[in-house]
């Protein structure tokens, strides 16, 4: 077998890594859209929209400086049961709780940098593309009407500088991203094929292996979490109100801070749950009532002079034979032998039962199975 599937043995397995990669990008789109929906109702929250690299780095920074402070591991490894541990450091599993195996502070810093700093740049390095992009297609197309005077003796150096910078981001971000996209699916596939422990690029500039947590190291984190915490509360100082003042304060933090992870999420699905169920409803009640199909018209009435109609409606009440190329006047819809129906309008401009005024460009041959 080439490559791990199952769920044996601490290192986890590609899919394991790959949805932890990717839940924080569904997170963000699933919090913008949210973000945008109830902004409709409250204009104020179009400020985090027009921010909106900064407030979901801004969060992840709490939620991933939290996560790594307490388990270990980032805020979507935790979720999935798994942790990081220095690639030097290889543990029995009698010995998994072993100190040692704990990141470093340099070690958390520095991920902290690939977790957050790093995809913030890439995110706004890739929206000052698109937008150089955009405007380079316009140029295009339209002319730069601009160019006369942007970059005349009057423009300000800080808008010569914007500009140049975003050109060099325009030449320069294609290549960034295909170098880092290349390699991340060099890691990746390597990975598949356990040629490598690391699945990313940054855990191995880091040198730390991502691991699935047992027992005793989720026991001895939450043994590690309460002493820190306890440490903590010791450090309050003042008088006795402002201790419990500060007590309730930090009690929350970590109410907030624990349950952030399925909260967060939990919550995400609860408002598209009830989006799909108020746009439902919405549907039905705006939705068109569906009426049943009109009773066909009443056919017309013959007249007292026209040409009496036979029983057999096989036949032709001009000829009285059975009906040879049937044809249908539009002005009636009764249905006569092409020769027949075209020789009486011909010299009548009637139709024949009716004797409603008619012309021979009113005929209409039917094609149908005898």
């Amino acid at each position: 077998m080439l490559f791990q599937v199952g769920g044996q043995g601490s290192r986890p397995t590609f899919f394991e890594m790959a949805a932890a990669e990717q839940l924080p990008r569904s997170l963000r789109a699933a919090l913008t859209y949210s973000i945008g929906v109830l902004a409709l109702r409250t204009p104020f929250l179009h400020k985090l929209l027009d921010y909106e690299h900064e407030s979901f780095s801004l969060l992840m920074l709490v939620l991933e400086a939290h996560s790594l402070r307490t388990t270990d591991a980032s805020f979507s490894e935790s979720l999935y049961g798994l942790r990081r541990r220095p690639a030097n450091i290889k543990l029995n599993d009698n010995d998994s709780s072993s100190s040692s195996s704990q990141l470093r502070r340099r070690q958390k810093l520095l991920s902290l940098l690939f977790l957050v700093v790093l995809p913030y740049l890439k995110s706004k390095l890739h929206s000052i593309y698109n937008k150089e992009r955009e405007a380079r297609i316009q140029a295009t197309i339209w002319g730069d009407e601009n160019e006369s005077y942007t970059f005349n003796a009057r423009a300000s150096v800080t808008t010569l500088i914007t500009k140049r910078f975003q050109k060099i981001v325009g030449l320069c971000y294609p290549l960034l991203h295909a170098g880092t996209e290349g390699f991340q699916f060099a890691y990746q596939l390597l990975y598949l094929l356990d040629a490598t422990g690391y699945y990313s690029l940054a855990l191995h500039a880091l040198g730390i292996h991502v691991c699935r947590a047992t027992g005793q190291e989720l026991m001895d984190a939450s043994s590690r979490i309460s002493k820190i915490r306890s440490r903590e509360r010791e450090r309050l100082r003042g008088p006795q109100w402002i201790k419990t003042l500060q007590g309730a304060l930090l009690s929350c933090t970590y109410t907030v801070l624990d349950y952030a992870q399925t909260g967060l999420i939990a919550a995400v699905f609860f408002f598209k749950m009830m989006e799909w169920w108020y746009q439902s409803a919405e549907e039905r009640m705006s939705a068109p009532t569906v009426y049943p199909p009109p009773p066909p018209p009443p056919p017309p009435k013959v007249a007292k002079e026209g040409v009496q109609l036979p029983s057999d409606r096989t036949i032709c009440p001009l000829c009285l034979q059975k009906r040879v190329n049937p044809s249908v006047m539009t002005v009636s819809g009764f249905v006569f032998c092409y020769a027949c129906i075209f020789k009486f309008l011909t010299q009548y401009k009637r139709c024949p039962a009716t004797m409603v005024p008619a012309t021979v460009d009113q005929i209409r041959r039917l094609f149908h199975d005898v």
